[in-house]
């Protein structure tokens, strides 16, 4: 299995974005986005850019339908 990258709130939506996710709403410091073609919401955390927990940052990974490899490629 492939190492989780090392990416903050910020980072995530902005690779989410490359694969068609959309700003939906905020509530707090918690971003949910909607993928437009599979329907898909994914919450992502933005807590002042400090990186994510590696547990929330696999939760992203799984609600995006994404693998280690594909995130790790958006992410650069």
């Amino acid at each position: 299995m492939p190492k989780l990258p090392v990416a903050s709130g910020r980072d995530a939506i902005r690779a989410l974005g490359r694969i068609g996710c959309e700003f939906l709403r905020q509530r707090g410091s918690h971003v949910t986005l909607i993928n437009r073609e599979t329907r898909q919401t994914t919450v992502v955390p933005v807590h002042a850019n400090r990186p994510l927990q590696p547990g929330t940052l696999r939760r992203i990974i799984r609600q995006a339908g994404l693998t280690v490899k594909e995130l790790t490629r958006l992410l650069q």
